[in-house]
């Protein structure tokens, strides 16, 4: 997560832990999540800027869905309806409840949360 530029999504990223994990979200292209991934490095001085304020994590790929889960499924599910997504679909890094998690896991053909007890992203 280099280049991200907002305070909220700066906060976001300094609460990630390492081995938490993260869905991938392609936010140009597909409006889809794609993947999840876990974190291998919290916070640190995003090396892009020369401003110390702006930070990054490092994270390593976990697994690639086996399809896509668009963004209007998960607008259109009312379990997600409050979903940082849904209300704050610009925000590059937002938090994911673990109930919330395992939601958007059932909209893929092979469940992945069942290979996780606990987890926030």
């Amino acid at each position: 997560m280099r280049g991200v530029r907002n305070r909220q999504a700066r906060n976001n990223l300094a609460a990630m832990k390492i081995d938490d994990l993260v869905f991938y979200y392609h936010s140009q292209q597909e409006l889809a999540i794609v993947g999840i991934m876990k974190v291998t490095k919290e916070a640190y001085p995003d090396p892009a800027s020369s401003d110390p304020q702006w930070l990054t994590c490092d994270f390593t790929p976990v697994l690639t869905l086996p399809r896509p889960v668009s963004l209007d499924e998960i607008k259109d599910n009312p379990a997600l309806k409050k979903l940082a997504l849904v209300k704050q679909p610009r925000l590059a890094v937002m938090p994911v409840s673990e109930d919330q998690f395992k939601e958007l896991c059932t909209l893929v053909s092979e469940n992945p949360a069942r290979r996780w007890t606990s987890h926030e992203s």
